[in-house]
């Protein structure tokens, strides 16, 4: 039997081809018509399935008519964590990509681009998770055993994807490979709360009728949904769930900790140790497998060392400010307790979380074994020194391309889930639920100390100077472990070992403490740049509205 193609290899202009008996018809209708000429189910063979389910894989590089949907509608979502009080938009003046800025100070329309790019993407998605499971289903020499596998693949994938949608918009049509017609589908057929339970089911098949591992890298096993399950669960304040699953990966045996923190940010690693679920990016075939979702992130890299990046999606000042520690290596879990420098420059006399220099630029600082000026920065005016580093490798790894596409365009996956954010996402439902306190302060410690063995000048390429910075970072003790420190810890923990990875703005929703955390920063970043001084939250604008253009192209479905 033919084999599942690395999506690596695969073109995501061959898979449009492939996709013409799937129902994407135009840009303006994203759901499935019924197509002319579509395969009947007598045609369909072991091979056309394999080639539409590589279709449905494909849709993770969330590239399908030009860069700027995958760059403004991404799979990692950083374009969510502007609205937090971890990131800013970043790039050139306050109205370059203008719908970006307005995101980033709490202003939400329905006309904003990203929302359309977000839903357009979804949906095409979803039709072609649809239609493999369809051909997978109807092929005529495939076993029962290995179609409920491969089912289960694709609806681990349409699952995650509807989860995507679920955090994002107040409202949105739902529905599966049975609906013959989804363009009739409307926004209001299902409650959220129905969608969630869709979402939940389609994991839990998918988790019993998987395989525990694949040949294939980047195919989906059943502990991917697993951890989506857990972190499905946790959106849900399903805690008893969340732990169950995330057990299930964590008792796998599969994963394990990076042994440097600087590892997430090296091709050579993919597929390795953290990675959980992750996009494969390529450098090495067609400009269209590279990873767009970030390119135009690249720091501006002063003499070119990337390319001149666009320097969008830098660090705020707020994160920055959470990576400082006390005495005993401790994050300050309480702003009344931090001292009142910023982090910022090189010379911060206090003491400091390695993980600030992995994640993102310090003027001052080594960044992958070169110096980091303000040269490196795009705009210092509107925005901060702290350039994301996280998806950028070396600019001399064999791995990064230059030329093709200007900004640090490389092979380096991007993890949707990592290992350690499943062992946070143990200790969160460990501690929500208020029990087993111990083993949630072990969980959130393991984390910590591959923080702290992180502090290697030897290990290459250079992003750490403890001959400049005070590195300090030690573990939680028992004493004073109560229930309330610990949901402080464990969301600070989260903030920083997953910070600049699109987690943060829905981290703040499920924690219902979005609108409170997020006008507090608006209030404190205003004091350095002024465009946060009139920014405002609403809880009305916490969830997104239908993007109009869905609206007016839906007749009456969406209204």
């Amino acid at each position: 039997m033919k084999t599942v193609k690395n999506i690596i290899k695969t073109s995501v202009l061959t898979m449009l081809a492939v996709s013409g008996g799937m129902g994407m018809v135009s840009c303006d209708s994203l759901l499935d018509t019924k197509p002319q000429g579509v395969m009947l189910n007598e045609q369909i063979g072991d091979d056309q399935a394999v080639d539409l389910m590589t279709s449905a894989y494909a849709t993770l590089l969330c590239h399908y008519f030009g860069n700027n949907e995958s760059f403004a509608g991404p799979i990692n979502n950083w374009v969510f964590d502007i609205r937090s009080d971890d990131a800013q938009k970043g790039g050139g003046e306050l109205g370059y990509e203008v719908y970006m800025h307005e995101f980033s100070i709490g202003n939400v329309q329905s006309d904003n681009p990203i929302l359309d790019f977000k839903w357009r993407n979804n949906f095409f998605s979803i039709s072609r998770c649809n239609t493999a499971i369809r051909a997978i289903k109807a092929a005529a020499m495939m076993d029962e055993k290995t179609k409920k596998e491969y089912v289960a693949e694709m609806k681990t994938l349409r699952a995650y994807y509807y989860f995507d949608l679920y955090r994002i918009f107040r409202k949105f049509p739902y529905f599966d490979e049975n609906v013959e017609n989804p363009q009739a589908c409307s926004a209001n057929e299902y409650t959220k709360e129905q969608i969630m339970g869709f979402i939940k089911a389609d994991l839990k098949e998918s988790f019993d009728n998987n395989v525990e591992s694949q040949s294939d890298p980047g195919r989906f096993n059943k502990y991917v949904a697993a951890a989506i399950l857990a972190r499905v669960a946790l959106f849900d304040h399903d805690y008893a769930t969340a732990e169950k699953y995330a057990d299930e990966v964590i008792n796998s045996g599969q994963y394990e900790l990076y042994p440097n923190f600087l590892d997430i940010s090296k091709p050579e690693m993919n597929n390795q140790y953290e990675s959980v679920m992750a996009v494969q990016f390529s450098s090495a075939n067609s400009p269209d497998q590279f990873n767009f979702n970030n390119c135009l992130n690249c720091t501006v890299s002063e003499g070119d060392v990337y390319g001149n990046g666009d320097d969008f999606y830098t660090g705020s000042q707020d994160l920055a400010n959470a990576f400082r520690t006390d005495e005993n290596g401790l994050p300050y879990l309480d702003a009344a307790d931090a001292p009142a420098d910023n982090l910022d420059h090189a010379d911060y006399a206090g003491n400091v979380d390695p993980r600030v220099d992995f994640t993102f630029g310090r003027i001052g600082m080594p960044w992958r074994g070169l110096e980091y000026t303000e040269g490196w920065c795009r705009n210092l005016k509107n925005y901060s020194q702290f350039s994301g580093k996280k998806p950028y490798p070396a600019p001399d790894s064999p791995y990064v391309t230059v030329g093709i596409v200007p900004w640090g365009a490389s092979s380096l996956n991007y993890i949707i889930i990592r290992y350690a954010d499943v062992l946070l996402m143990k200790a969160e439902a460990l501690i929500e639920q208020n029990k087993d306190l111990d083993e949630a302060r072990t969980l959130i410690n393991e984390i910590r100390s591959k923080a702290n063995r992180s502090v290697d000048p030897s290990y290459t390429p250079v992003d750490i100077n403890p001959m400049v910075a005070h590195y300090l970072v030690r573990e939680y003790g028992a004493s004073g472990w109560t229930q309330d420190y610990a949901r402080k810890a464990v969301r600070m923990e989260r903030r920083l070992e997953l910070a600049m990875e699109g987690h943060r703005w829905f981290d703040l929703i499920r924690w219902g403490n979005a609108v409170e955390t997020v006008n507090a920063y608006y209030q404190r970043e205003s004091k350095i740049y002024l465009q946060y001084s009139s920014a405002h939250l609403n809880e009305a604008d916490i969830y997104c509205p239908i993007p109009l253009n869905q609206v007016d192209n839906a007749g009456n479905l969406y209204k």
